[in-house]
Formats: C-alpha cells, structure tokens, sequence
C-alpha cells in the first residue's frame, strides 16, 4: 500500500496565476539574498539547471540562515563536495506553487527534488512538512528542524520563492534519528534482531518506534526473548512500501512487513495504533517517516484502543519494569537535546482532516542505498539541526 501525497487544489490554481518577467537570480538580488547569490554563483552548473525549473517552488534561506550554517564550517566542507551542495538545492525546491495563504494547520508532505539515492530512498522524491503555526507559515525538515518563512509569496518566472530563517535539513536514517530522539531501545531492539541495515536501507517505510519508557515497563517480558521473537516484534511496528504521514492516516488497517495487522484509529485528534498512542508524529526520515508510540506493539495480542480506559495500554499482560533499560547496550545514553524528537503531543492529528481510501497497492520503491555515504555531513554529524 503505498499513501499519495494529496496536493492542495490551490497548487493547481497557482500555476494558472503566478505571472512574473523576474528570473531567479534577479530576484535573489533584488531581495539582498547575497549569501545565497554567493553560494548559488560558485556552482554554476548547478544553478543553472535549477534556475530553469518551471512551476516549483524554492524555499531560499535568508542570509541569517546560511550564515548560521557558514559559523559551523559547513560551507567550507560544503565547498569541495558538488554533490553535498545538489542534494541540499534540491531539497530546498518542491514541484508546484505552495503560496503561504494555501498552507493551513492540517499539514502537508510535498515530495521535492531531492531523488539522489545517496541521501533519500523516497519514492517520489523526499518530503518536507509545510504547516502554518498561528500566522507563521513553518517548514518542518529532517530532525524536525523547523524553518519559518519570513518573507512568503514572491514570484518569478520559474515559480515561487519564500525566504526561510534556516536551512533545511536533510533527513538521516532511522539509526541517527533515533540516537537524537532518545529511542535507544528500540534501535537495540533492532540491532538484537538484525534489522538496522534493513530499517536504514529499505525504501518507503514508516516506523511505530516506542519510546525508551514503553520498552522499560515490559522489561521483564524482554529479558529470554529469542532473536526469531524479537524479529518478530520488530517488523511488526514496520510498514513497507508505504511512507504514512499522519495527516494521510484514517481509521483503517494497514499490513506489517511482518505481515500482519495494526489497526489505526483517530479520535478527538488523537492517533492510536491498536492500543498505543502516538506521542510524536511525522519525524522524516532518510527512506520514510517514524511515528513514536508510548507502548511496544505485541503481534499476539492486537487489541485496539479501549475508548474508556485512562493511561498507557500494554500489550504484554503481566510483563513489568525491572529497574534496568534492556537492549540498550552499546548505544549513547538518551538525551533529550532535541526536544521536537522527544516532546509528547498528545494530540497529533488535531484539526486533520482524515484521509478517507486512497490507498494503493504499493508500487517499487527507489533502489535501496547501503549507508548515507556522504550524507553523514548533513544527518550523522547533525550539523544542520543543531544551527
């Protein structure tokens, strides 16, 4: 099954109407985007492939914000690796005319041209969340590093340009993402049962990832765990072949890479799977998207959210804490130094408007890449999301 992104109408609309004789790089310097100009001119085969895009749009960041990548010495490093610089472009341009009055609270993932297999595994391209927060239009990246718009809606003839306060951040893997979201065990988890390179690697997933806290409550019930049990759990909390943000989510069932079922249900703008509940939605990932749950799934007992009941559900009966985090050997010890990876939201799907059908027979994802490579400079360093 594979979710389609649904593209606000209004992109259609702003096709038809935007209406300038300004080419890109007029426009950058007819809005003092110096240091993007200056970035811009030193790849020149780059921008010039860029600058004849037709009907995109490209969130420019500002000269505050490439300053602020520029004070780590990534430009530096930026400099001598062409490919560094034609993924992070690419990010930053969407197909389509997302004008600033057409993004409302009810997010929206567009895919952008960001396709290389070095950096993404995203069929369609990887996303970026566009959502507005009060009056402030919000473009939310890797490591949910959120980019304001500060200057929206100016034309030119190849699209639409809004200046942005940060640079995008490239989405790292699932192994890097949640070392920064504290979800340790569950990166253990999936080291004990031989599923990293797979949850890194594989294309088009979205991942149920329990918090350190669901694994710790059922400690007891982890500790003989076989590796073929454990594997089991794990790719049970693993969709494949179907990148699910939560405004696409509805009441429905959807298939594991395991095979088997989880039923997802929301109500009053919370979003539950079986009995857990998402406390952290729509963290991009690398080949997908990750959702944090409160309790860890149990493929034998997929009993679905008791409207009445109070506090965290577990789907392991008799199962308690023993004092000591398992399977978190080897792995950094959690921090919540990223407090949008770690922050509970109680209500995730607040204001969605849930997506009724839509649903697809999943069609091949991008060719599955080895490692990030080269990409380790924007998502394993982490440079860009701590800016």
């Amino acid at each position: 099954m594979q979710y389609k992104t649904i593209l606000s109408a209004a992109v259609a609309v702003g096709i038809a109407t935007a209406q300038s004789t300004t080419d890109l790089a007029s426009l950058i310097a007819a809005n003092n985007l110096t240091a993007l100009g200056g970035l811009l001119g030193s790849f020149s085969d780059i921008t010039a492939a860029l600058a004849a895009q037709q009907n995109v749009t490209f969130f420019a960041p500002s000269n505050e914000a490439i300053a602020a990548l520029n004070s780590t010495g990534a430009l530096a490093t930026l400099a001598s690796q062409p490919d560094f610089v034609q993924a992070l472009l690419d990010y930053h341009f969407v197909p389509g005319l997302y004008y600033a009055g057409n993004i409302t609270t009810t997010p929206q993932f567009p895919h952008t041209n960001l396709n290389d297999t070095a950096f993404t595994n995203v069929t369609g391209g990887q996303a970026v969340e566009c959502t507005l927060d009060g009056t402030t239009v919000e473009i939310v990246s890797g490591l949910k590093s959120v980019s304001n718009v500060t200057v929206a809606n100016l034309n030119y003839t190849g699209g639409v340009v809004h200046v942005i306060d940060r640079v995008l951040t490239l989405p790292p893997n699932v192994s890097t993402t949640g070392v920064d979201a504290g979800l340790t065990a569950f990166l253990g988890a999936a080291n004990a049962a031989n599923l990293t390179d797979t949850l890194d690697t594989a294309p088009d997933l979205t991942i149920f990832a329990p918090t350190n806290a669901a694994f710790e409550a059922i400690g007891s019930g982890l500790a003989n765990l076989s590796t073929a049990d454990l594997t089991s759990i794990l790719e049970y909390h693993v969709l494949n072949g179907t990148v699910a943000y939560s405004s696409l989510l509805s009441n429905t069932t959807v298939t594991t890479l395991a095979g088997g079922t989880l039923t997802v249900t929301i109500e009053d703008g919370a979003v539950f799977v079986n009995a857990a509940r998402v406390v952290n939605a729509d963290i991009l990932l690398s080949n997908g998207v990750l959702h944090v749950l409160d309790s860890v799934l149990n493929p034998n007992n997929t009993a679905v959210r008791n409207a009445t009941a109070t506090g965290v559900a577990t789907a392991y009966a008799g199962a308690t804490a023993v004092g000591t985090l398992a399977l978190t050997s080897g792995f950094p010890a959690a921090t919540a130094t990223n407090a949008a990876l770690v922050a509970t939201e109680s209500n995730v799907a607040s204001g969605y408007a849930a997506a009724t059908g839509g649903s697809t027979t999943a069609t091949s994802g991008a060719a599955a890449t080895g490692v990030m490579g080269a990409a380790a400079l924007f998502g394993g360093a982490v440079f860009l999301a701590n800016l």
